[in-house]
């Protein structure tokens, strides 16, 4: 099976969720094995800003039955600092890179697609349209006729894939994505993580730094489900799935509602081997299709 993305071939369906696995990080502790047996067929960058953003306050992470809330706030060392500090070590992995950006306004985005789409390294560039921590995003992300206009803005400046990413926090993510595609997106992938909020005990004061975060894991998993399949049967690019994937039956149960490519999150934190274990489960039950339930059951 070939998975494609824009002019991407790439090798199997499994990506990571952006900021959810530290390629740079991992090569410092575990060395060049982490290339050899590298866990994705493509690899998002952590979102980058035109200019460096220190994050939220914190605390910025809460854990819930079956699920996290994080209010990171996008830290990071912004366009320039990508280019000069990390760019040359992503460049390094064993497939395509996929940069995502997100700006509070169009120029913003404009500034960051020229200056990372100029550069060989980078395969494919993600719009975070979605991020619930930056009120900007959610205003492009929720509205079709902001995306549309958006990403036709972003689709004259690179030829490039451009991959949107979408909010779960509409009321229309159909409308959305169908904006994404007729502004010439080669790809969506869904869903984001959900508005949330949590308690500090004994205070009844919120407990994260920011007052609210967005709520991902396996908790977030039966919505995305629901909000991929509509998706997928509306709109004719690819159609990455996430949104709580632990297990390759996880995985196979998005691929069966429409997603082309499926993208393993909030696992990443607590087991860096997931996405291998995600891939494995899928390539053994791919290869015959009557024992695909069982194998994926196992998995």
């Amino acid at each position: 099976m070939t998975y494609r993305l824009g002019s991407l071939e790439l090798e199997h369906p499994v990506m990571n969720g952006s900021g959810t696995f530290d390629a740079i990080a991992a090569r410092r502790a575990f060395g060049d094995a982490v290339l050899e047996n590298f866990p994705f067929s493509a690899f998002v960058s952590k979102t980058i800003t035109p200019d460096p953003r220190p994050g939220n306050p914190p605390p910025r992470l809460y854990e819930t039955p079956s699920g996290m809330i994080n209010s990171i706030g996008l830290p990071n060392k912004g366009l320039d600092g990508f280019l000069e500090h990390d760019l040359p070590q992503l460049a390094d992995l064993p497939v395509p890179l996929v940069v995502s950006v997100m700006a509070t306004d169009r120029a913003g985005f404009e500034r960051l697609v020229d200056g990372v789409s100029a550069r060989e390294e980078v395969d494919a560039i993600e719009l975070n349209v979605s991020c619930p921590n930056v009120k900007s995003g959610l205003i492009v992300g929720e509205q079709p006729a902001e995306t549309l206009g958006l990403v036709a803005a972003l689709r004259d400046r690179t030829e490039k894939p451009l991959v949107v990413k979408l909010t779960p926090n509409t009321a229309d993510p159909v409308a959305v994505a169908l904006a994404a595609q007729e502004g010439g997106a080669d790809g969506v992938s869904l869903i984001n993580t959900l508005r949330a909020a949590a308690v500090a005990p004994g205070s009844g004061e919120p407990w994260l730094g920011a007052g609210s975060g967005g709520l991902s894991g396996p908790a977030v998993r039966a919505i995305a489900l629901e909000q991929v399949r509509r998706v997928a049967a509306s709109v004719s690019i690819t159609v990455i799935g996430m949104g709580g994937i632990e297990t390759a039956r996880d995985a196979a149960d998005f691929m069966a509602s429409g997603a082309d490519m499926v993208a393993v999150g909030t696992a990443n934190f607590r087991d860096p081997a997931a996405a291998m274990r995600v891939r494995e489960g899928l390539e053994n039950g791919l290869r015959g299709p009557s024992s695909l339930d069982l194998n994926l059951r196992s998995n």
